[in-house]
């Protein structure tokens, strides 16, 4: 249920003042791949922003070391440790807002969050999931683009809204399904570009140049297609260096 005294920030734009370094609070639960790539991006000034606080549901996560060996504040809240997914959101509401971010990036948080928590944070919280979306919402996503002998599959940057991997994408990264592709083969692929992506788009949201408002998503306030800014197959292998 959606608590109405968390509205004030409702799809509030980011639009940066000069100078000022914008702030981003990453929710993980388990390796953090993409957190790293976050990280290396930053360490390059390519993130265009400091990642001030990672906040893991899982105790164990590795994504916690990652964070603590960049000198980041890594913060771990058990989820099993309340009662409820209302009494566990609430809680990690005041610990995201505690650290002031200007955007949330959910990389590998693997929990469904409640309506009162995304409508706290709407416009202002990404989410990547492996698949080219709305396709394979959900889990197994690789397994199920095999089974369906697709010809391509990929990764999408998308705002989070209510709808399970249902927000507004901003940005896909193809794959060609080669033949005798398995799961794992597939999934690595899936990864790296990935860890190619995720970075840009947060980058381009704390420029403002990304935006989610009452209209969808935008890019430079033009609005943007369902499948957002595509990268072909072709231009994330070229990037990635794959044979």
């Amino acid at each position: 249920m959606t608590d109405t005294r968390y509205q004030s920030d409702t799809l509030r734009e980011i639009t940066p003042e000069p100078g000022e370094t914008r702030r981003v609070v990453v929710l993980i639960s388990g390796n953090g791949s993409n957190l790293q790539a976050l990280i290396d991006a930053q360490a390059h000034d390519e993130l265009g922003g400091e990642i001030v606080a990672v906040v893991s549901n899982e105790p164990d996560a590795y994504g916690l070391q990652r964070a603590r060996e960049a000198g980041i504040d890594a913060v771990v809240l058990p989820h099993r440790e309340y009662d409820s997914r209302e009494a566990y959101d609430g809680a990690l509401i005041k610990v995201i807002e505690r650290h002031e971010p200007d955007l949330i990036v959910l990389a590998g948080f693997m929990r469904i969050l409640t309506p009162r928590f995304v409508q706290r944070f709407l416009g202002r919280m990404l989410n990547i999931h492996p698949s080219l979306l709305p396709d394979y919402q959900g889990l197994n996503t690789h397994a199920r683009a095999l089974a369906d002998g697709v010809a391509e599959h990929g990764c999408s940057v998308h705002f989070v809204t209510e709808e399970l991997d249902g927000g507004p994408v901003v940005m896909q990264a193809v794959v060609e399904v080669a033949e005798g592709e398995t799961e794992a083969t597939l999934k690595e692929k899936v990864h790296a570009r990935e860890h190619l992506i995720y970075p840009i788009a947060v980058k381009w949201c704390l420029e403002g140049r990304l935006q989610f408002g009452s209209e969808g998503a935008t890019f430079d306030g033009m609005p943007l297609p369902p499948h957002g800014l595509r990268m072909s197959h072709a231009d994330a292998a070229e990037e990635l260096d794959e044979d």
